[in-house]
C-alpha cells in the first residue's frame, strides 16, 4: 500500500506545472537513529496538495552533505529532476542554513534560483529567546518554583491537595521546556493564577524562593510576562496547521502590534522599561518582513480589491489583473474557496498572473508538517519495534493518497501466475 501511495505522488510531481516546494527536517528516534523527513507541496488537478514524500535514516553522519545526497539520491531513483524544487523549508539548525557548507549552500550550487525558508515558528521561538536580564531572572524564578512543586511527587500531591482545599479552578503547575512553542505563556499564567496559594506552600515547606510573591516588582514582571507569552501562544497556534503559506506575514504583523499593545495598554506603570519592550516589538516584526514579499505582491491575497494604481504600468501581470476582475464568474469562485485553491485553477486561464502567484503560495511558511510527522514516529517506532523501518507506516499514516486497491490485487494475482 505504501509503494502504490508513493508511485501515485511521483506521478503528481512529475506532472506538477509549476515548481514543487519542499519541508525538511531530521530528529533522533527511539533506537538513537537519525531520521530524514521530507514533506511535498504541489499542485494536481487545480488543487494544492501536500503529502508525506519520505522518512529514511541517516545511516552515518548527519552533515549537510548527508542530507543533500539523501534527497537527490531519492529524485534519481524516482527519475525526478532536482530542478523542480522551487522552494525548501527548512528549520535554523546550522546544519540546514549554514552559510559555507549548509543544506541550503549545498541545494543553491545545484538549483541556484530555489528559495530556502526558514520556519517561521523556529524564527517566532528564537526572537521570544531574547529576553532582557530582569525578565529572564523572573521566568526563571517561577521555573524554579515549578520544578520544585511539581517535579517531586510528594510536594505535587500535597499543593495538588492544597489547592483544592482553598477551591481553586486549577491545582497541578505546568512545566516549561525551551523545545515547545506553547510552552511559557501557558506555564506563566498558571503560576500568575495562583500565586497566594504557591505562596503559602513555599512557606509551609520553608523554602526562601516564596518571599519573591512579595515584591510588587517581581508581580507586575510575572503579569507581564504572562500577557505578552498568551499573545504569542495566540499567535503560535495560528501559524500550526495544513495549508499554510508565506501569507502568514499578514497574520504575523496583527498579532505583534497586539505584542505591543500589551505594554501601552495593561502596564503602564510596570518596570519594564520602554525600551526593553521595544526592543522585542523590533524582533517580533523583524520575524515576519523577512520576506519577500512586498506591498506590490498584495494583489496576490485581494485580486479583487486592491487599488490598480498600486502595480507599476510596466508590470507583466496589471493587464491580466484588468481581465481577470472584469470576470464576475471568477470573482464568485475566489469568495467561494481557498486562496490557493483559487489561483491554482485560473492556470490555464491566466499562466503568467497564476504562475507568480502559486510562486509564493507553494512554498511551505513552517515545517509544522515535519513535527506532525515525528510525533507519529514516536507513537510507531517504540522500544518494542526499535528495529522496525517506519517510513511505511508513516506514510499509510500521513498521505491524504488511498492506496489503489483493485491496482494492488491485479499486481499480485499476476505474480502468482507466474
Amino acid at each position: 500500500m505504501s509503494q502504490d501511495i508513493l508511485e501515485q505522488i511521483v506521478a503528481d510531481i512529475k506532472a506538477c506545472p509549476v515548481k514543487i516546494s519542499l519541508q525538511v527536517d531530521e530528529t533522533t528516534d527511539v533506537s538513537n537513529c537519525c531520521q530524514l523527513l521530507v514533506v511535498v507541496r504541489y499542485v494536481k488537478d487545480k488543487e494544492v496538495e501536500e503529502n508525506f514524500l519520505f522518512c529514511q535514516s541517516l545511516k552515518a553522519t548527519t552533515q549537510a552533505v548527508d542530507v543533500f545526497n539523501m534527497i537527490k539520491e531519492f529524485f534519481t531513483k524516482h527519475q525526478l529532476n532536482l530542478n523542480m524544487i522551487g522552494s525548501i523549508c527548512t528549520d535554523g539548525a546550522p546544519v540546514m542554513l549554514g552559510n559555507r557548507s549548509g543544506f541550503a549552500t549545498l541545494i543553491r550550487k545545484e538549483i541556484p534560483d530555489v528559495k530556502i525558508i526558514h520556519c517561521f515558528l523556529h524564527r517566532h521561538a528564537l526572537v521570544a529567546k531574547a529576553l532582557p536580564p530582569n525578565l529572564r531572572k523572573t521566568l526563571d524564578v517561577c521555573v524554579k518554583i515549578v520544578n520544585m512543586i511539581h517535579g517531586r511527587a510528594l510536594n505535587h500531591r500535597l499543593f495538588q491537595l492544597f489547592c483544592e482545599e482553598m477551591g481553586q479552578e486549577h491545582t497541578v503547575l505546568l512545566y516549561h521546556t525551551e523545545v515547545r512553542w506553547l510552552s511559557r505563556g501557558r506555564v506563566l499564567s498558571r503560576v500568575f493564577e495562583l500565586p497566594e496559594e504557591i505562596q503559602q506552600f513555599l512557606h509551609e515547606q520553608r523554602q526562601d524562593i516564596a518571599e519573591y510573591f512579595d515584591s510588587p516588582e517581581f508581580v507586575q514582571m510575572l503579569a507581564y510576562l504572562a500577557d505578552v507569552f498568551t499573545a504569542l501562544n495566540e499567535l503560535n497556534r495560528s501559524l500550526q496547521g495544513k495549508g499554510l503559506t508565506r501569507l502568514v506575514k499578514f497574520l504575523g504583523n496583527f498579532y505583534a502590534r497586539h505584542f505591543t499593545e500589551v505594554g501601552k495598554q495593561q502596564h503602564q506603570h510596570i518596570c519594564v522599561t520602554r525600551c526593553d519592550h521595544k526592543v522585542w516589538c523590533i524582533g517580533m516584526k523583524a520575524v515576519y518582513n523577512h520576506s519577500e514579499l512586498q506591498a506590490c505582491d498584495n494583489w496576490i491575497r485581494h485580486p479583487f480589491w486592491i487599488n490598480l494604481e498600486d502595480i507599476d504600468d510596466d508590470s507583466d501581470v496589471k493587464e491580466d489583473l484588468i481581465d481577470l476582475r472584469s470576470n464576475h464568474g471568477i470573482q464568485m469562485e475566489f469568495t467561494e474557496g481557498h486562496l490557493e485553491h483559487f489561483w491554482a485553477s485560473q492556470l490555464e486561464t491566466f499562466p503568467v498572473l497564476t504562475r507568480k502567484a502559486l510562486a509564493v503560495l507553494v512554498p511551505f511558511a513552517t515545517t509544522y508538517l515535519c513535527e506532525t510527522g515525528f510525533s507519529c514516529l514516536l507513537h510507531i517506532k517504540t522500544k518494542c519495534r526499535n528495529r522496525l523501518d517506519a517510513q511505511h507506516d508513516m506514510r499509510i499514516a500521513l498521505s491524504s493518497k488511498t492506496p489503489r486497491f483493485h491496482t494492488i490485487i491485479e499486481n499480485n494475482q499476476q505474480q502468482r501466475s507466474h
